[in-house]
């Protein structure tokens, strides 16, 4: 439902009778929910599934065998393994392609000293091993650069195909690794000089495309639904794994949507929007957010607790950001450190709202982890909660002191516990059984793959909404902190932080690396990136405003299935 007007909002909400006297933030009149109830009922088709499910597991076999042959040459390996991982069948085979890369990386095939590898496979090479937590030297690109400057050959630009290779490859670089600084600048530029006469076949969509989004950032389960039409147009495809991958994502969207079905029926049930009406409505978008945390069935029930948990925390998050005044918040803050039904009288009567559903629902998670040893999961992630709550308070007080605007440094203490990233990566763990203590305490120490997610997903946020902040009165937002510290224009700023984003994507990169704890522990952090990425792609605020940024992937993952 459409927001209330800020006269309802007060009447309705507020606990006091006297409610016209509070002074409250700029109610920000978000817009409704795009989807009404499309989602709330959704009967799975059994008897489908389970034929899907059988044709799917004599494909896997075809598909596991070609990535075992060993009448295969590498090259051509590397070209299936990428396919698949592209199709968004590579968890189906993890052990396979690991194998397979593991082989590459140690040089048993001496693919790396064979100059006779052209920049496609040297560069396709690189980016899988990379991918998969393998270090490839970058110096592999050496031979590719024709001078001391290393610059690279003139010669390469007509080969389309390699320097779209080179190009998404050097989306894994590193800091530090001017080869690939270079090699970006270089395909880069060749791209676009190219993209507008290319003829209209899959390389040209595949160009654009790569221009727009690149593949590393990109959310897995958007690539590859998008990768799977495109697939289909090119002439030399493996028609078997097409219909594996068309198989596949059905199967697997009637799964996405019997858990959005429960998710929005849950969500309807509490109601909340209608007696919290500053708060956005946007249960699917949440749904969106976990599905880029993970597509994959065995996470069903991790990936349900994960979206429950992001629609909580957004209507938590405009409790603070446009409708809590700071005597109301500071009694909520406390309340959620305290973390005990009885401090609910405490509250005003639309925080108690608020504060009986988080209680509820964490005891709920814990009815459900208890029985498989897991409490100890829902613990860490109510301290998070606690760390979180306590963090939108420091905020809000800048709002309300207005004339103190924090160092960039210092607001980023606080900013890039806000972002969330920790706070819900910590709850995408709940459900993932090889999530032990000793995971939890890998992220409580806050590892710098977390810290540079946080910074990636904090400054991509802030520039995206920086406007409507400016709208409702916020000043101490990360570009005016910014702007004033250095004595810059917005722009300036906004470039820096756009700057700097980049400088920790290379550091998330790195983290990759970091074996600590498993590639699957570690690809839950990373993720976070890459959904904040595609939320607010364009300096767009997608999950606010959903019809200029996420309505049309919603659609296609949810809505949209392939033909069989």
């Amino acid at each position: 439902m459409a927001a209330a007007s800020n006269e309802e909002a007060n009447y309705n909400l507020a606990s006091n009778p006297k409610s016209s006297d509070i002074v409250r933030p700029v109610i920000a009149n978000f817009p409704p929910s795009l989807w009404d109830d499309r989602f709330t009922s959704f009967d799975m088709d059994i008897q489908l599934s389970s034929m899907y499910a059988e044709e799917i597991k004599v494909l896997k076999e075809e598909a596991r065998n070609m990535l075992t042959s060993v009448d295969i040459k590498l090259s051509e390996k590397l070209v299936l393994i990428d396919t698949i991982e592209r199709l968004g069948l590579s968890y189906h085979f993890e052990n396979e392609i690991q194998e397979q890369l593991t082989l590459a990386f140690n040089g048993h095939l001496k693919l790396e000293l064979d100059e006779n590898n052209d920049l496609f496979i040297t560069s396709l090479q690189f980016r899988l091993l990379r991918q998969h937590a393998l270090d490839a030297p970058s110096s592999i690109f050496k031979r590719f650069t024709e001078n001391k400057n290393g610059e690279f050959k003139k010669a390469l630009c007509t080969e389309i195909e390699g320097v779209l290779s080179l190009y998404e490859a050097t989306y894994l670089r590193r800091q530090g690794e001017e080869i690939l600084d270079k090699a970006f600048s270089f395909s880069k530029a060749y791209l676009e000089s190219v993209a507008p006469n290319l003829p209209e076949l899959p390389l040209k969509k595949q160009v654009l495309h790569a221009l727009d989004q690149s593949l590393h950032r990109g959310t897995p389960r958007v690539e590859s639904r998008r990768f799977i039409s495109l697939y289909e147009e090119v002439e030399s495809k493996n028609e078997s794994l097409l219909r594996l991958a068309k198989l596949d994502f059905n199967l697997l969207q009637m799964l996405h949507k019997n858990e959005l079905s429960e998710l929005t029926r849950w969500w309807k049930e509490m109601d909340l929007i209608s007696k919290l009406s500053y708060a956005r409505d946007r249960v699917v978008e949440c749904y969106f957010w976990a599905l880029g945390v993970y597509h994959e069935p065995q996470y069903s029930s991790a990936r349900v607790m994960l979206a429950k948990t992001i629609a909580i925390i957004s209507v938590i998050d405009d409790t603070y950001d446009t409708y809590g005044t700071i005597e109301e918040l500071k009694v909520f803050t406390d309340a959620i450190q305290k973390w005990d039904i009885r401090e609910i009288d405490r509250l005003p009567d639309y925080m108690k709202i608020c504060y009986r559903v988080v209680l509820d629902l964490y005891e709920a998670f814990d009815a459900e982890l208890s029985p498989k040893g897991r409490s100890f999961a829902v613990h860490y992630a109510r301290e998070a909660m606690k760390e979180i709550v306590t963090s939108y308070y420091v905020e809000a007080k800048w709002f309300v002191e207005g004339d103190h605007l924090p160092l960039f440094d210092e607001y980023m203490s606080q900013a890039e516990i806000t972002a969330g990233a920790y706070f819900l990566t910590i709850t995408a763990y709940l459900g993932m059984d090889n999530a032990t203590i000793e995971v939890f305490d890998w992220l409580l120490a806050k590892p710098n793959i977390l810290k540079t997610c946080n910074v990636v997903v904090r400054i991509i946020d802030d520039v995206a909404t920086y406007e409507d902040e400016k709208k409702r009165g916020q000043v101490a937002t990360g570009i005016d902190c910014y702007m004033k510290e250095h004595g810059v224009s917005k722009q300036v700023a906004i470039q820096c932080l756009q700057e700097i984003v980049e400088v920790r994507w290379k550091d998330l990169n790195e983290g990759i690396l970091d074996n600590s704890v498993s590639m699957e522990i570690r690809m839950r952090v990373f993720n976070w990136a890459r959904v904040a990425e595609i939320t607010y792609k364009r300096k767009q605020d997608g999950y606010t405003y959903p019809e200029k940024g996420l309505k049309p992937h919603v659609v296609a993952l949810l809505l949209q299935s392939f033909e069989i």
